[in-house]
């Protein structure tokens, strides 16, 4: 039987690109077990941000700049039930709704690929799920780095044209402008810079149940990854 103690939290990690419906079906997870939740690309988002505010961002990126500015971050994480997602706070200042954009993603992607932003990120990460009964991380490395020896690991993909869809009809709804040529084509530039960096690249674990969810619903997808769950070995709720 799972169960966890104050230092053996149980761990779920959701990894794969932008506009698979990580964020949806973590918030789902962790309400479903009671457990915590890291939303991994929202600390790079915010990286990102921070270091395009600063111009830092440049030609030529000074790495240890970049570094030194994630360290610095003072972040707390508050539950937010009626959009269910998590607020991300930088001294005490919510940045949620400025870096959910295609922009920002961007952003996040080249800081991404620095060894030492990474690891400055990376205790940052693992200690979140310290003294929790268990944690939903979601991001892109969530099964292959930060959580090596999590108790179950997926990988949530889907088309680049189903993404793109998915990001104009969010748009949309928001009352805002889409322009679904540059999402698309900034969707597959993130996606090629992503896979294809050096360090932590975004890939599947080799343990993980890989899912695209090009064609499938939210439902589909959180009953599949519940079997999966219980197949590996129950989790109390």
């Amino acid at each position: 039987m799972t169960h966890s103690t104050a230092t053996n939290p149980i761990i779920i990690t959701i990894d794969g690109p932008s506009g698979a419906g990580k964020g949806t079906l973590a918030y789902r997870l962790a309400e479903h077990f009671g457990f915590e939740l890291l939303d991994s690309g929202a600390l790079y988002r915010i990286v990102g941000l921070l270091a395009h505010k600063q111009d830092l961002l440049t030609d030529d990126i000074d790495e240890d700049k970049l570094a030194k500015l994630t360290t610095s971050l003072r972040l707390s994480f508050l539950p937010n039930t009626t959009n269910r997602t998590v607020e991300i706070l930088v001294d005490g200042k919510a940045l949620t709704d400025d870096i959910r954009t295609e922009t920002v993603g961007s952003f996040a992607s080249q800081v991404a690929v620095f060894v030492k932003v990474r690891t400055a990120l990376f205790d940052l990460q693992r200690n979140i799920a310290t003294g929790k009964k268990g944690l939903v991380a979601d991001g892109r490395d969530m099964g292959t780095v930060i959580f090596p020896d999590a108790h179950a690991k997926i990988f949530l993909t889907a088309s680049a044209k189903a993404r793109a869809d998915r990001r104009v009809l969010q748009l949309k709804q928001a009352g805002k402008v889409a322009d679904y040529d540059k999402i698309l084509a900034d969707i597959i530039a993130r996606d090629e810079r992503d896979e294809k960096r050096c360090v932590a690249p975004s890939r599947p674990a080799h343990d993980a149940l890989v899912i695209d969810s090009s064609d499938k619903s939210v439902d589909e997808v959180f009953e599949e990854i519940l079997d999966f769950i219980n197949q590996k070995s129950p989790i109390p709720t």
